[in-house]
């Protein structure tokens, strides 16, 4: 992973999520040639060609001749795509996964012996380079591998490493994450104007008090707890508001939010392993009315 010249990558489904990492690489600094994508709609290639002046080329073509290929589809079509590029990878391209659900060993039985892949959970703050990944190593990654691809990422945002066991909790806190604070400044807009403030001085209130909250967090390192009590006066309208939220249970209710969107992820794989699983017996079944 390491030389005077970057490594060569592909990223293999160019969709909103590929272009997020695509364009923050070209702002760090990547040469445009040395990044091929991929993508089925051709007005879509277009685009992107057009945008980042890098190459757009088949799946099997750009995995080919890259040193590291990031995948970015949709869990249900891993195996598909798996099974096309396996036969032409390198010995020792990197393959990283930004598929929810979708685990290394599942990767790693179908790209073959000694591929090293990463799997990574994103999310979508990414956009505006705020966003946060974990990534976790294979079988077969090494230290190498996942500082490369901490590299890649830390163009769009943070990125922590955590074992692979973690992966399911994190897509619920960090991948999911970014709907539940909308959920929250959506109904906080709200209350705003039904309390008769301007919809857009109400969006800017909620705004900035969300963005000013999570730095105050982020640089005094001091626990959320101490620093809600610090808002909270005995027998003000802090305490009051507070009183309401614990009356409903909000505490709890994000608690079951967070622990389905974790069980969802687990259902995922089960999915997505069961489907390959079917797949393969499909391929490997005489078809119906064979040798008749």
């Amino acid at each position: 992973m390491s030389g005077d010249q970057a490594p060569s990558l592909a990223i293999l489904g160019a969709g909103v999520m590929g272009e997020t990492v695509l364009s923050g690489l070209i702002r760090a600094g990547w040469n445009a040639d040395r990044i091929v994508a991929t993508d089925r709609r051709p007005e879509r290639q277009r685009d992107l060609t057009e945008r980042y002046h890098i190459t757009m080329l088949d799946n099997t073509e750009a995995a080919a001749q890259a040193d590291t290929v990031i995948v970015v589809v949709k869990p249900q079509d891993m195996a598909e795509l798996l099974d096309e590029i396996a036969p032409v990878l390198r010995p020792g391209t990197l393959v990283v996964s930004l598929a929810a659900g979708v685990d290394t060993a599942f990767m790693e039985a179908r790209l073959g012996e000694g591929i090293p892949v990463i799997r990574v959970m994103p999310n979508t703050p990414a956009l505006v380079d705020e966003g946060m990944f974990a990534i976790s190593g294979g079988t077969h990654s090494g230290q190498e591998h996942l500082d490369h691809v901490t590299e890649i990422l830390a163009s769009t945002g943070r990125v922590v490493t955590v074992p692979e066991r973690y992966q399911d909790a994190v897509t619920a806190i960090s991948g999911t994450g970014p709907a539940y604070l909308f959920f929250v400044v959506e109904a906080m807009i709200e209350a705003g104007v039904h309390m008769g403030l301007p919809r857009d001085v109400a969006t800017e209130l909620v705004v900035q008090t969300m963005l000013g909250s999570a730095k105050m967090i982020r640089e005094t390192g001091e626990h959320p707890t101490v620093l809600r009590e610090r808002v909270t006066s005995p027998g003000g309208t802090t305490a009051a508001a507070v009183k309401v939220l614990e009356d409903h249970k909000v505490r709890a209710a994000f608690l079951g939010a967070i622990e389905a969107a974790r069980d969802r992820s687990r259902d995922l794989a089960t999915a997505a392993r069961a489907a390959a699983a079917e797949a393969a017996a499909a391929e490997s079944s005489p078809g119906e009315g064979a040798g008749r």
